[in-house]
């Protein structure tokens, strides 16, 4: 198995953290991560918000690369649909070039309504938007000159570039759950990524349409990454009282607060739907993360790569309000006592 870090700058309010300090937290990150044998590095982004989490995956990449030398960097997941898609594409293939190869582009069409209303882009065609946006993206990377006459974007016959350089074009990752955008993420020959939201259930079940179309038109899936909140430290005791007000964040601000707004659905392990955010505590999911001794990560990590084919663990230890210098130590002695478990490092 590989591991990776997720990064997403988030500072919950009244946390006593400048704005700054997470974005220099992962610099001072990565060259030491690499160096531990860390396989890779994301950012998970989002738009108007309160708490920071990142709206500009491109600056804060660049940033990345440059202080890494064999790490792949990526996102997991930009919202394509709300950037105009030539722009993205030309951007891309900069960063693509800076880091000579090491771009993994995640997306999705995103699904929170104050997002888009903010953008001034409707949600009914976001998904419309993201899908011809990609179309639009991958002619500029792989034609000399292109033009394009879609339904929400018209591009006269023009040129772009660089090119990536990665040929045809970087990895893309897809961040979908709904059946059929899962079926066409499979059409494109693009990588899985799974939310740290969904339980073990849904995750089987996220995978069955993905699997099955992938199977109709012959491709093997390549690789299989998740997201998951880790957290390890001496004692279980020790990661909770780390862990847990930046988990009880997220699961309750987050993701609470948009299944309760009806953007989408956050269930219980009994596949109750969460109406109200504050029903939401550390201990509601506490099964769909892994805070606790680096033996007891062993323990879920392993149910992950058996139960669900996982083939790289992205590993979300920089939560939000959690420091740099707790966050790193967590990194220093998953790399010290989990990674080795899975020939890792």
């Amino acid at each position: 198995m590989k591991f990776g870090l997720l990064f997403t700058f988030q500072l919950p309010p009244g946390c006593g953290i400048g704005w700054h300090e997470p974005y220099q937290d992962m610099l001072q990150c990565l060259p030491r991560a690499e160096a531990l044998g860390y396989h890779s590095m994301y950012l998970a982004t989002h738009h108007a918000k309160t708490d920071g989490l990142c709206p500009g995956p491109i600056p804060t990449l660049g940033a990345a690369a440059a202080v890494t030398k064999t790490m792949k960097i990526g996102t997991a997941v930009m919202l394509t649909a709300l950037y105009a898609p030539l722009k993205l594409a030309e951007d891309l293939a900069v960063l693509d070039n800076i880091s000579q190869g090491r771009l993994i582009v995640g997306v999705a069409p995103g699904y929170v309504a104050e997002e888009f209303a903010a953008h001034g882009i409707p949600r009914e065609e976001r998904v419309g938007r993201f899908e011809e946006g990609l179309d639009l993206m991958i002619e500029a990377w792989t034609k000399d000159e292109f033009e394009f006459n879609g339904k929400y974007y018209k591009v006269p016959r023009t040129v772009m570039t660089p090119k990536p350089y990665q040929r045809p074009y970087p990895e893309l990752w897809y961040g979908v759950s709904a059946k059929s955008s899962l079926r066409r993420a499979a059409r494109r020959h693009a990588i899985q990524i799974m939310s740290p939201r969904y339980g073990v259930e849904e995750l089987l079940a996220h995978y069955a349409p993905y699997e099955a179309a992938a199977a109709e038109i012959g491709w093997t899936i390549p690789a299989k990454p998740i997201i998951r909140q880790v957290f390890v430290g001496p004692t279980m005791q020790a990661a909770e009282a780390i862990a847990a007000p930046a988990i009880e964040h997220l699961y309750r601000e987050v993701y609470g607060k948009a299944s309760a707004a009806g953007d989408r659905n956050l269930r219980n392990d009994d596949g109750s739907v969460i109406t109200d955010h504050t029903q939401v505590s550390f201990d509601t999911f506490k099964q769909r993360y892994i805070v606790g001794t680096p033996e007891f990560a062993i323990e879920e990590i392993a149910k992950y790569r058996d139960g669900l084919g996982c083939t790289e663990m992205v590993c979300w230890m920089h939560m939000p309000g959690i420091r740099g210098a707790d966050a790193m130590a967590s990194v220093e002695l998953f790399a010290r006592e989990v990674m080795p478990a899975f020939n890792a490092a």
